[in-house]
């Protein structure tokens, strides 16, 4: 019988060619992580220079002193030397004083807001993602296209439609829904609910948009071989499938609407109308109580974090639901 021969074992303090072959499968990967994390540092440069020394700043300015003779902020660049005492004055002042209402109201005009920009902006998304055919490219880019435009142009326009003598008055008139003109440039809350949906309604459309036409159409045309109807089939197969893309298309729209201040100032301009966003700008800009201001962008920015987790707690939910 003959003896059967095994490769030989390698000697020691020498590796084998599996650990040679793993040892380059490292250095290759090590090099690709390399790359990848090179191509990070600009966009790391940039959230560190433009919002992470901003954001300390503030920080500083709103945990720092005042000057006793001129009220003007003497930040504290040491953290160790913070005081809070400005900020837990703001922190009450926005939950129980006259800040509360700037907050209640603000809420409200962005959740109004938002209930338009869902009356409007889901019939458009669902028909340019599932109806829209050869021209779903077109509408795309028409929906995109106020995004070329500056906002402030955009918002600047509507001066002339909502003015005492402006195009709607004039309609509104010649229709004989109204008398004397309304003013919609002197404090209405409503014209500021509709500019805020007016000016942020494409950042509401696109991540609807994605999300329904990633909707599987195979389950659409299940549902209705099954006889549920086209009515039955959205209400039952298409909006669940889009909770998740409505409520991406949400808190993307609600953040930058809570801390606008420019809608508010051109469509309004009134005490009455006031947003938080408008409350900073005054405390920052109108006077020498910059710390109040600093403050209360902590405080603003506090309620956006908790918005922020619970909106990646739900997604997260979502998304193991549906793997």
């Amino acid at each position: 019988m003959t003896a059967v021969q095994k490769p030989d074992a390698p000697a020691p303090g020498t590796a084998g060619p599996g650990a040679s072959n793993r040892a380059r499968k490292d250095r290759r990967g090590a090099s690709r992580e390399g790359l990848w994390g090179g191509f990070a540092l600009p966009g790391v440069a940039w959230t560190v220079v433009f919002f992470a020394v901003p954001f300390y700043a503030i920080a500083c300015v709103a945990f720092g002193a005042t000057d006793p003779l001129f009220g003007e902020p003497l930040p504290s660049w040491n953290p160790l030397r913070w005081q809070f005492a400005t900020f837990h004055e703001v922190l009450l002042r926005s939950t129980g004083g006259d800040l509360t209402a700037v907050f209640i109201r603000t809420l409200v005009y962005v959740g109004a807001a938002l209930v338009l920009c869902t009356l409007v902006g889901y019939p458009v998304a669902y028909y340019v993602a599932r109806l829209a055919g050869r021209h779903r490219g077109l509408l795309l880019g028409l929906i995109l296209a106020p995004w070329w435009i500056n906002y402030l142009t955009r918002m600047m326009a509507w001066l002339a439609l909502l003015q005492d003598d402006g195009y709607v008055n004039r309609a509104l008139q010649a229709a004989g829904l109204i008398g004397a003109p309304v003013q919609w440039l002197s404090g209405n809350p409503y014209t500021v609910i509709v500019a805020l949906a007016y000016g942020y309604l494409p950042f509401y459309i696109v991540p609807l948009f994605a999300t329904l036409d990633r909707i599987d159409p195979r389950l659409l045309e299940a549902s209705r071989d099954l006889g549920m109807g086209t009515a039955r089939t959205f209400w039952r197969v298409t909006l669940p499938l889009s909770r998740t893309g409505l409520l991406t298309a949400s808190v993307i729209t609600a953040l930058p609407m809570l801390g606008d201040y420019y809608t508010n100032t051109l469509v309004s301009g009134s005490p009455e109308t006031t947003m938080i966003g408008n409350q900073i700008d005054l405390y920052l800009l109108g006077g020498p109580q910059k710390h109040l201001g600093a403050a209360l962008v902590l405080v603003l920015s506090l309620l956006l974090m908790i918005l922020m987790a619970y909106y990646l707690r739900t997604s997260r939910h979502e998304s193991q639901e549906t793997s």
